[in-house]
């Protein structure tokens, strides 16, 4: 079982930048597929990326495509999520999610794909 936590969130301005981390314990990512969920108060937890397990295939929801890097680091068993051009819509809390793959290729768009879920961190974004 991976243990997932989550830093890096914040209070930052409209245009601003936030990097993300997500870091494994229990286990190493070079068995996983991950992502990076979000929910802003009163929505949907929503997929904002995902990354397969080779790290070489990566997804992006339309409303952070251009502005959000999902990258892999299995040396260091951490995850990161940089934010670019951040927008007062982009606050939300984030989440990072884990599915056990044996596929290097495929990456999880759904919810229920996701074994296991870090705490979340908040993320705000001021105008």
């Amino acid at each position: 079982q991976v243990q997932l936590v989550e830093s890096g969130g914040g209070l930052v301005q409209a245009g601003g930048s936030l990097r993300l981390s997500c870091a494994a314990s229990g286990r190493t990512f070079s068995s996983y597929a991950l992502g990076w969920f979000r929910q802003a108060p009163g929505k949907e937890r929503e997929l904002v990326a995902a990354i397969s397990l080779s790290g070489g295939s990566t997804y992006y929801a339309d409303s952070v495509k251009g502005r959000f890097t999902f990258s892999k680091n299995n040396a260091e068993n951490t995850v990161y999520l940089q934010m670019n051009s951040l927008k007062p819509e982009d606050t939300a809390v984030y989440y990072c999610a884990a599915r056990l793959t044996l596929s290097g290729r495929t990456m999880y768009l759904t919810r229920p794909e996701y074994d296991y879920w870090g705490q979340g961190t908040q993320v705000t974004v001021s105008s």
